[in-house]
């Protein structure tokens, strides 16, 4: 077994020329792990922390990670690490312990492959298969009928199998999906996000109105803590929900997987805390007939998808995606698959390696 000759930790602090999403993110620092071992075979792994605060707090969890765990010890079986390392939250919790980890889980899982010679999907256990695609980017809240509009027939025009504009649980929703309806293809599915701003009230009636307009799902009408909420809203009909990009740690999800409260559940990498427990997930997401969509990252997730029959669909919202090279590229049918290559394939970006260099 070879060991662990080099482990380092950084961050990159990427600012946006403007402000994007549901959110108005308009800056995420990267956070990235390099293992190399002792005969020199590499991993690369990421974690970020959108909005810009809190990567120092992320850094120094990582950096106790490494030397506690990894630094100088054999490679070790991916799984094995992260559960190493999770069972040190115990007194500290998951918060940027889980950010953390997601980093250095990734690079293990990559390290892991390129020893094997292999495609990060079949290190999972899988075999690359196509993803349909849909496009998020584009979309902000408040936007006009006619803005969501372009950016959805854009989507449509690059083969994209849906798209997902942003609402507010507000009257002028109707009209958006009015207009929205009228002019997206039926082959294109629509999505909705709502990015945790609605109250209760107005999250049933967003969903009731969603649902009248043919919406597959309806993501984040309410917190992501509130389950009581969603618990209600599950019982009152309307469109499906999906939620999980805030969720973290397994008994999170538990209760909007197990009960049904979701029928997409949408891990993000970071505040998961990596691919181990979002393999875990699709597992269980698998055993109750709900839905896995991760959050963005496609052209990672595809490697998560060769080994979970319950990903159906990829997220495209390129906030990370500027920052490396070697993501696979889009189909004509609108779908990924993993590219054929060591590991995940990917690489920083230039620009990226001399600001870390």
């Amino acid at each position: 077994m070879t060991r662990i000759a080099r482990a380092t930790a950084a961050v990159h602090h990427h600012r946006l020329a403007q402000p994007v999403g549901g959110s108005g993110v308009g800056a995420v620092d990267l956070i990235v792990v390099e293992l190399e071992d002792s005969t020199g075979a590499c991993g690369l792994g990421f974690s970020y922390v959108i909005g810009g605060h809190g990567s120092a707090a992320v850094l120094a969890c990582v950096e106790d990670q490494l030397a506690l765990h990894v630094r100088g010890r054999d490679v070790p079986p991916p799984r094995v690490l992260w559960r190493q390392i999770a069972a040190g939250f115990n007194r500290t919790g998951t918060g940027p312990n889980l950010v953390a980890l997601a980093a250095i889980d990734l690079a293990v899982w990559d390290l892991d492959a390129r020893i094997r010679d292999c495609s990060l999907a079949e290190a999972l256990g899988g075999t690359g298969r196509s993803v349909p695609v849909y496009g998020s980017g584009g979309f902000r809240p408040g936007q006009s009928p006619a803005e969501a509009v372009e950016a959805a027939l854009a989507h449509g025009a690059r083969g994209l199998r849906g798209v997902k504009p942003r609402v507010q649980g507000a009257p002028a929703d109707t009209v958006l999906l009015a207009a929205l309806r009228r002019a997206v293809p039926d082959e294109l599915y629509l999505m909705l996000d709502a990015n945790e701003k609605c109250d209760l009230p107005a999250a049933r009636w967003l969903l009731h109105a969603a649902r009248d307009h043919g919406v597959l799902f309806v993501e984040e009408p309410l917190p992501a803590d509130a389950v009581a909420g969603y618990r209600s809203l599950a019982a009152g009909g309307g469109a499906s929900m999906a939620a999980g990009e805030h969720l973290q740690g397994r008994s999170a999800f538990l209760p909007f997987v197990a009960e049904g409260l979701v029928s997409v559940v949408q891990p993000d990498l970071a505040m998961a805390g990596g691919l181990t427990p979002i393999l875990d997930l699709a597992v269980l997401a698998d055993a109750f007939g709900v839905a896995l969509a991760p959050h963005f990252l496609p052209g990672l997730f595809v490697h998560v998808a060769a080994a979970a029959p319950a990903l159906t669909w990829l997220e495209e919202f390129p906030l990370l995606e500027p920052l490396f090279e070697g993501w696979p590229a889009l189909d004509p049918h609108g779908c990924l698959r993993p590219r054929d290559v060591p590991g995940h394939g990917l690489v920083l970006a230039p620009e990226v390696r001399a600001q870390l260099a």
